[in-house]
């Protein structure tokens, strides 16, 4: 019996983990009780509702509903459709899943009914599917992001499909299924359906016996991941590439997704290392693409390639420190507007280039320290080459 479709909600009170779309008073939810939503694309991880918000928004603008992938989508699909509601006083809502997929030819036969609104378009991707979408797609459409389930609407959901399916559950299990899933409504579902299929009381130890390992937290346990990824963190900042590698292998080996881990290394990269190894962010960017093509076993190498450079890289935090002390100078109320020099259409600029590279010239109507070089590493040839440059007014320009 397939769980995951006896328990899909159909209204918008009904959808679990998703407020911010389904709440009363949210705009998603709002525009569709008006009537008035627009073209639109979801985007969130696995099994977070989609496909069934698609569903609802049909349901509750009234609109015949035609299900897609963009993986097998055919171009003759869609003009019959659209031939079919040519004439019609009603519009039909046309869902793409893996939107991110379609092909530029694709997208062109959509751009003109998006146009005059013959179908409503939604689309769903696991990936922001506007670094995809040509621009003509982009400037037709909203997009509304959702986020993994929380614990709460993870056994709020548990408990809808234990009183349906009259099942019992130890109380540890009840926390394995919520917790191994990583807010992922459809791998929970799934796995309770396998397990009842066995016994319809269900124990950890089946649980663990179908799926050993979490399905994106890296533990079983809510803190584990959590602590888990932090002490990675620290200890690449702290240049220990055992410890890295320790905790590297405890996410491994939990079954942390390798995407995961991937991003906190390029982001580990610019706050951390920075300038100081402009090159660490380029590895980690490479890996972070290799490691989804990879995935597991080989991922784990690759990682481990990244955490160990990362570890012995000069570290620096000037980048991550200068933005900051610029975004608060601008939320404390630092509006200076370009010079004139260097406004568009105005003359008075120096090309640098016609100086040798460099010219003395106001670029900044007030002066300000933001950025503070350190001597680290190639950060330290940066701050040297600037200051014999500018023959020191980098270093007393307050």
């Amino acid at each position: 019996m397939d769980f995951t479709a006896l328990l899909r909600p159909g209204t918008f009170d009904e959808l679990l983990g998703q407020p911010r779309l389904s709440a009363p008073g949210a705009p998603l939810r709002t525009l569709c009780e008006k009537g008035a939503l627009g073209h639109s694309f979801f985007f969130g991880p696995p099994g977070t509702g989609k496909t069934t918000l698609a569903r609802i928004v049909a349901s509750t603008m009234g609109l015949p509903f035609y299900e897609f992938n963009a993986t097998s989508l055919k171009i003759e699909q869609l003009r019959k459709i659209f031939e079919q509601y040519k004439n019609a006083l009603m519009r039909p809502l046309v869902f793409i899943d893996e939107v991110h997929r379609l092909a530029k030819n694709q997208q062109e036969v959509l751009l003109p009914v998006m146009e005059t609104n013959g179908v409503l378009v939604i689309g769903a991707s696991t990936e922001n599917p506007f670094f995809s979408l040509t621009a003509a797609m982009r400037s037709r459409s909203m997009l509304f992001e959702l986020h993994p389930l929380d614990e709460t609407a993870m056994h709020a959901l548990l408990e809808r499909a234990l009183a349906q399916e009259a099942l019992t559950v130890d109380g540890d299990a009840r926390d394995y299924l919520v917790r191994t899933s990583g807010g992922d409504a459809r791998a929970m579902l799934k796995l309770l359906e396998y397990a009842a299929a066995i016994d319809t009381h269900v124990t950890r130890e089946r649980l663990a016996s179908l799926r050993p390992a979490a399905q994106s937290r890296g533990s079983a346990e809510a803190t584990e991941h959590y602590d888990l990824a932090s002490a990675l963190i620290k200890s690449i900042r702290g240049s220990d590439p055992d410890a890295a590698i320790y905790y590297l292998a405890r996410l491994v080996e939990g079954g942390e997704p390798p995407e995961f881990i991937a991003r906190r290394l390029v982001i580990l990269a610019a706050e951390d290392v920075g300038n100081a190894n402009p090159q660490a962010l380029t590895l980690c960017t490479s890996a972070m693409t290799a490691v989804r093509s990879v995935g597991y076993p080989e991922a784990r190498i690759i990682l481990a390639q990244a955490v160990i450079y990362l570890c012995g890289s000069p570290k620096s935090n000037s980048a991550y420190a200068a933005i900051n002390a610029a975004q608060k100078a601008v939320r404390g109320g630092l509006l200076l507007d370009p010079p004139k020099n260097i406004a568009q259409f105005n003359e008075g600029y120096l090309y640098p280039h016609d100086f040798g590279g460099w010219v003395e010239q106001t670029y900044l109507a007030q002066p300000h320290r933001f950025v503070e070089l350190k001597n680290t590493g190639y950060e330290g040839k940066m701050k040297r080459w600037l200051e014999e440059l500018t023959g020191g007014k980098e270093e007393t320009e307050a």
